[in-house]
């Protein structure tokens, strides 16, 4: 089955896509699961859940004090500007997985920085080795590398902020049923993936531009 591990809803600050919208894509593209991971939040993906009941996996992309982690598998919502480690063992605690996001991308600024990420290697369930909206293969070519160096196992997603981009990048894998499962069926896995163009890429400006305009007509 095919598996998107990172994408945003409306409920993200920068995405502008309808729970609907991605159910659609998602099928279109092909995919048997997906994981929804907006910014703070698990409101779109259970949201999306409930649309696509079975398919989707419950994940929050989590601003920590030194940059961001996903956590799969979620169960109930973690609170940001956590310290990296405290966040790790609230997403360990509801039994999720930790989900490191373009970890080597140090242009933007949201990755996790690279300081907390070694000091928190042990605690990591996987890497996303292939992100679709990175700024080159390059960056992911270097976070597979990463993976391979530390053991981890590596995921892929799109990191889609509009619905279309939903399933340019994830692991081909055998079917799952959680998070153990899941695990098991990741170490067979294959990442396939091709990098979104410049719409993809500009679709997290357009989102805010979009919100914030509509917030002042609304005043």
């Amino acid at each position: 089955m095919k598996v998107d591990l990172h994408v945003h809803t409306y409920h993200s600050g920068d995405s502008l896509s309808r729970p609907e919208e991605l159910v659609y894509w998602m099928a279109r593209r092909g995919l048997g699961a997906m994981a929804i991971t907006d910014h703070d939040t698990i409101e779109g993906a259970r949201e999306v859940a409930a649309l696509a009941p079975g398919a989707i996996i419950i994940g929050e992309e989590i601003m920590t004090k030194r940059g961001e982690i996903i956590g799969l598998f979620l169960r109930e919502h973690i609170p940001s500007q956590l310290s990296p480690r405290e966040t790790i063992e609230r997403i360990h605690l509801q039994g999720g997985l930790v989900y490191i996001p373009h970890p080597v991308d140090r242009i933007g600024a949201s990755a996790l920085e690279h300081e907390a990420l070694l000091a928190v290697l042990p605690q990591i369930d996987l890497i996303e080795a292939f992100n679709a909206r990175s700024l080159s293969r390059i960056m992911n070519r270097r976070a597979a590398a990463l993976a391979r160096k530390h053991n981890l196992l590596m995921g892929a997603g799109s990191d889609a902020h509009r619905a279309r981009d939903v399933g340019s990048a994830f692991v081909e894998m055998p079917p799952f049923r959680d998070a153990q499962t899941f695990l098991r069926a990741l170490s067979e896995g294959e990442i396939r993936g091709r990098m979104v163009g410049l719409l993809g890429r500009l679709a997290p400006a357009h989102a805010r531009f979009v919100k914030r305009r509509n917030e002042r007509r609304s005043q």
